[in-house]
Order: structure tokens, then sequence, then C-alpha cells
């Protein structure tokens, strides 16, 4: 009898080649989430004296010209994307490009964090749980929060700077953030916490059976 018990309540022990593959995973990690705050903090530095800002912008159907045609032509382009350079920005602009960069970074730390906790857990053979389960969730809903964030504040910094570059005589109020992906991965957040927190029911329910 014991023996079944010990069989049934025992734990998943990965691999070595999986346990490989995790520290791999954590090591990359921990680069992913050093990058992302020491990018953070560059950008910051090089936006706070506020002089000669270069803000990446979406545009809407602005037409300009490029040197594409024959001996280096104007032909008119219709821009897309493109960075500008203001002399300065207005404060609520300075503001949004900070609050952008910490977003950025906070996101992409905390979701490393809790995919390499999550990691961390299943190493030591504990896959589902309620702990993990919250990981996944969290890692799911910030990833989300900031994928929404990062471009709306971008977008009213760049707002801002065509206002102060056209003297507000340039109407480009672009306040997008693309649907699809965003959608993708609400999908993949939702379907992650639920396979976490079915898979965490059905593993309780089997210890309680022993």
């Amino acid at each position: 009898m014991e023996d079944v018990m010990s069989t049934t309540t025992q734990q998943y022990r990965p691999s070595r080649g999986d346990v490989a593959g995790m520290w791999t995973f954590l090591g990359a990690g921990a680069v992913i989430a050093v990058w992302a705050v020491v990018a953070a903090v560059l950008r910051i530095i090089e936006v706070l004296p506020n002089r000669d800002v270069q803000v990446p912008a979406e545009f809407a159907g602005t037409v300009a010209e490029a040197p594409i045609g024959p001996d280096g032509a104007g032909v008119p382009v219709v821009l897309d994307r493109a960075s500008i350079t203001a002399e300065t920005l207005p404060a609520l602009s300075v503001a949004s490009l900070v609050i952008e960069q910490v977003i950025a970074a906070a996101t992409v730390v905390v979701v490393v964090v809790c995919l390499v906790l999550l990691s961390w857990s299943v190493m030591r053979g504990r896959v589902f749980s309620r702990r993990n389960t919250r990981l996944v969730t969290i890692a799911g809903f910030t990833g989300l929060i900031g994928y929404a964030a990062v471009p709306f504040f971008a977008n009213m910094a760049a707002n801002g700077a065509f206002a102060e570059i056209s003297g507000r005589a340039f109407d480009n109020v672009v306040m997008a953030v693309d649907l699809a992906p965003l959608l993708l991965l609400a999908f993949i957040s939702a379907l992650a916490t639920v396979v976490f927190s079915i898979g965490d029911r059905l593993q309780r329910d089997t210890e309680g059976l022993v």
C-alpha cells in the first residue's frame, strides 16, 4: 500500500537534458532582464536633458519624397513610420518617454522573473501548483498590459514632438495598437492559465485519493 501511495504522489523529475535546457533558459532570462533595464536607463539618460530628442513616430497617410528615382530623383512615398528629432519636447512628452521605458523594462523583468521561478519549480519536480498557476497568470497579464501601454506612451511622446516641430500645424494623432498580436497574446495567456489551473486541480484531486 505504501508503494502505491509513493508511486501515486511521486513528483515529476526532469531528465538531465531537461535540466540543462532549463539552466540555459534561466541564463537567457537573466541576460534579457539585464538588457531591458540597461536599455531603458540609457534611453532615459538620453531623453532627460531634453535637447535634440529623437523620437520614433508613426504616420497616417503622410506623403514624402525619397531619393530613389533615376540619378537620385525624388519619388513620392507614403510614410508609415520614421524617427523625428525635436530640439525640445513638452514636459508631458518627456514624461511619456520616461514612463514608456519604465513600463517596458518592468514588463520584461516581471515576465522573466515569473518564468524563471516557474522553471526553477519544474526543475525541483513540481509542475502544477497554485504558485505556478499564479506565476503563469501574472506573466501573461503583465505582458498584455506592457504590450498595450508601451506604444500608448510612445505615441503620446511622438504627438508632442509633432506639435513642437510643426508649431501645432501638423495633425498626425495616431493612437494605434496592433490588435492581432495583442489578441493572440491574450489567448495564449488565458490558455496557459487554464491549463495550469486544471493541472493543479487534477493533481490535488489525485493526491487526495491516496
